[in-house]
Formats: structure tokens, C-alpha cells, sequence
């Protein structure tokens, strides 16, 4: 099969496209040929040599897959060949076959196209289990997502709509992105580059703050963050783009009952993630079947392009998801 290998790691010139061996699947897995892929920041850092797969999943970049059965393990029931599925994956996305645990797979609604559901895996399941498992948003007064535009930010707009339709949403985004982003729905958007977030959110909030803070910059916004957090509330931080190390007002956090939790997706034990897999099918995927929650679509590129996506990717300037195809 054809599939985007890594010359070694480094920049998006490291990409290629190489003939490799069709992967069989194990007696718990499913063998998917892929119509299309997406690109998340995550395939960037490990295109970099910066976060490496799980053991034992393949070293082919990519995250999530939609496309339909081609085999199936002797320990699998429930998806024949020819079936429509999107799967998240531990790697091998970007390839005409992946391989993807049974569990780890959900029906596309007929209504959803192949493009659309390979938006979904990798950001609404994230959005889906940080603010609402783990964030325990829903009910609760407000929101402020890091990163408008960003597949993860949009996805998570939707999601506080659909949801949390009494949540007030704050939103971070680039003077270029500002419009767009209210457009999602956001009740607040606030130019990162102009303004002081945390001076806003106290502002909007009248000294308040925000009870879930989705954070994918880490050490850069921490102080920020917490001066945004109401009391009793959660930073989910998703991320690390701004640095690894911070300096943090404990005796604050504790008067203020403050929580920080650290989560990632792909790290997680295959039972866990099926878990979480099976919750965001229950309650979410209904949402797309109705067409309540469309995913947002910002380019497209065959497969063999994969190099020119990841520098869209980049350069930042993106609103929403990037798609791969193996379609001609």
C-alpha cells in the first residue's frame, strides 16, 4: 500500500510517500481502507521527533481514519466488510489501510460524509472528554476555550452549543480570526494578541471568572489561566505549545479550590479509550447523524500532498480541519 513515511525527523520536507506492507489485522483489530485521514497538531510534534506512539501501533503518522471494512480479527463481531466506520487510531493514518482496534471504531450515520467523519475522532472525542468527563462543564456557568480556529476550539464550540446550550463561552483567537469564531456561536471572543485574556475574563465575568479553561499552551498561560479560573474551577490543559515549566501560586489554588488536570487521548489504555469511544458514540454521535454539529472543513489535500498540509498546519492560519484523501 502506499502510506507517508519519515525520511527521519525534522521538517515537513521529511515526508514521503513509500510503497509499504499492507498491515494484517489481529484477532481484536479491523482493517480499514482509508478514504480519508486528517492532520492534527500531534502529527506535527512526533513528525518532529517529539512524541512517539504507543507501543506496539504503527509509526505511520495519523490519528484518526474514516473509510470501510476490509477484513476483520477472528475476535471481531460487529462490523462486516463494506461497512462505513471513522476510528480513532494509535497511528497509520496516513495510508490507503490502518488498522484499528474494533472497539476503537464507531458506524458513520449515512448523512455524514467520509471527510466530515475524519474531523471527528481526534478533536471532538478530546473537546468531548476534557470538558465534559473530566471538566464536568455541563450545568455549569461558563468556558473559555484557548485557540480559536483550531480544530480542537471549533470542535469544542460545538459541543458547549449542543451540550451546554446555558454555558457562556469565552474564546481566545487572532485578530484574523475573530469574526469567524463568533460565527461558531462563541458568546465572547478575545483578540489574544491585542488584549489581556485574564484582564477580560474578569471584565465579561465582573471579577468572577470562568469555571473550565481548555488549555493547549501550557506553561506561557499559566498564571493567566489561573487568574481566569472562578472559584472551585478546572483548567484542562490539553497541551503544551507554550512550554513545560511555570511557576504557580499553591496557597491561591488552595483558598480558590482551583484543579489542574493533565490529559491526553492517545496515551490512554485501549480499554479507556474504548470506554470514552463508546460514552462520545451514546451521546454524541447522534448530534452529526442529525446534522445538529457539522464538522469545519478549512483545506484538502491527496494524500501524497501530505507534506504541504502540515505546513498549512504551521503557518497557523487555518480555521478548523485540515483533510487528507486517498481518493483520486
Amino acid at each position: 500500500m502506499k502510506a507517508i513515511t519519515l525520511r527521519k525527523f525534522g521538517g515537513p520536507e521529511m515526508m514521503q510517500l513509500s510503497e509499504v506492507e499492507t498491515p494484517a489485522p489481529a484477532e481484536d483489530q479491523v482493517l480499514i481502507k482509508v478514504s480519508n485521514s486528517s492532520v492534527n497538531r500531534p502529527d506535527v510534534i512526533q513528525r518532529q521527533g517529539n512524541y512517539p506512539p504507543p507501543p506496539g501501533d504503527s509509526e505511520i503518522l495519523g490519528l484518526e481514519v474514516a473509510g470501510v471494512i476490509e477484513s476483520s480479527g477472528e475476535n471481531t463481531s460487529r462490523f462486516k466488510p463494506g461497512e462505513r466506520v471513522v476510528a480513532l487510531v494509535g497511528g497509520g493514518g496516513y495510508a490507503e489501510y490502518a488498522l484499528a482496534r474494533e472497539d476503537h471504531c464507531m458506524s458513520i450515520p449515512e448523512s455524514v460524509s467520509f471527510e466530515q467523519a475524519a474531523c471527528i475522532c481526534e478533536t471532538y472525542i478530546t473537546a468531548y472528554l476534557n470538558l465534559f468527563m473530566l471538566g464536568e462543564l455541563q450545568g455549569r456557568q461558563s468556558v473559555l476555550i484557548h485557540g480559536g480556529g483550531g480544530g480542537v476550539a471549533t470542535a469544542a464550540i460545538q459541543l458547549c452549543k449542543a451540550l451546554s446550550p446555558e454555558t457562556r463561552i469565552f474564546v481566545t483567537a487572532s485578530s484574523a480570526k475573530l469574526e469567524r469564531v463568533s460565527a461558531q456561536g462563541a458568546d465572547h471572543v478575545i483578540d489574544y494578541r491585542e488584549q489581556s485574556f485574564a484582564d477580560e475574563i474578569k471584565r465579561l465575568t465582573e471579577g468572577r471568572g470562568v469555571d473550565v479553561i481548555l488549555d493547549h499552551i501550557g506553561a506561557k498561560y499559566l498564571e493567566s489561566n489561573m487568574k481566569s479560573l472562578a472559584l472551585a474551577g478546572t483548567l484542562m490543559l490539553i497541551g503544551v505549545m507554550g512550554g513545560i515549566k511555570a511557576e504557580l501560586n499553591l496557597a491561591t489554588m488552595m483558598v480558590k479550590r482551583q484543579r489542574i488536570i493533565g490529559s491526553v487521548l492517545r496515551s490512554r489504555p485501549v480499554a479507556e479509550k474504548a470506554s470514552i469511544i463508546h460514552q462520545f458514540e451514546t451521546e454524541v454521535m447522534p448530534l452529526f447523524a442529525a446534522g445538529t454539529i457539522e464538522p469545519v472543513i478549512d483545506a484538502r489535500f491527496a494524500l501524497k500532498d501530505a507534506a504541504d498540509a502540515h505546513r498549512l498546519m504551521e503557518q497557523g492560519g487555518h480555521f478548523g480541519k485540515i483533510i487528507l484523501s486517498n481518493q483520486d
